[in-house]
């Protein structure tokens, strides 16, 4: 039987290169990861794909779920319903592998007070100045919207002390290599082979007499 995979929470600004991160971890590793695809009220952008990005569904839809304990977590940002679905992150798990969630600091919470074993990750760039670089760099949004994105970045930057870890992704190949190493090692945690550890234990006992 499959050791059970772990919760990986993976947040951070917008703009710190979280998607790419994630892309390329799974792409290295296919066997070891599963990325939780969310659900969502926002339209799709440009070049997503329902079921692969996001899932894309009504607001009421969502709220059936959300009736149905269908989603771990779930919560409303700039105005749409982001959620993360109960169904596939268990299937996974049970499967052996590493689920990441990528999810903003309000969903992370409550993923981390009903599965107190989740290990959190918060992803930033080096400095502030390549933060407004990669925003810009997008070419996606008007210099009002990044504005408000780099005001958003400065309020969540409060929150970064309430993850157990921080990556700084500054180049991206080393940045993955850090990340899989960083969560290859939660394995190792006595809290998750506390069982393991007390057979081990009471094995070795008899030679005390």
């Amino acid at each position: 039987m499959a050791e059970k995979g772990l919760l990986v929470i993976l947040s951070g600004f917008s703009g710190a290169g979280k998607g790419t991160l994630v892309r390329e971890l799974l792409r290295r590793y296919p066997e070891e990861y599963a990325l939780s695809v969310s659900a969502t009220t926002r339209h799709p952008r440009t070049g997503e794909t329902d079921g692969k990005d996001y899932f894309f569904v009504t607001k009421e839809r969502f709220e059936e779920l959300i009736g149905s304990d269908g989603f771990i977590e779930y919560a409303c940002y700039v105005g749409n319903y982001y959620g993360t679905p109960r169904e596939y992150v268990e299937h996974q798990r049970e499967l052996g592998k590493d689920v990441l969630l990528e999810i903003e600091i309000q969903g992370a919470r409550k993923v981390k007070e009903a599965f107190p074993e989740a290990v959190l990750i918060f992803i930033a760039p080096p400095d502030a100045g390549t933060l407004a670089e990669r925003l810009s760099g997008r070419g996606t949004e008007t210099p009002e919207q990044i504005a408000g994105r780099l005001k958003r970045a400065a309020e969540e930057s409060r929150c970064m002390q309430d993850y157990e870890y921080l990556l700084i992704n500054d180049d991206l190949d080393s940045a993955v290599e850090r990340l899989h190493d960083l969560i290859s090692v939660q394995h190792c945690r006595m809290e998750l082979n506390r069982l393991t550890a007390e057979r081990l234990s009471a094995e070795l006992s008899r030679y005390l007499s």
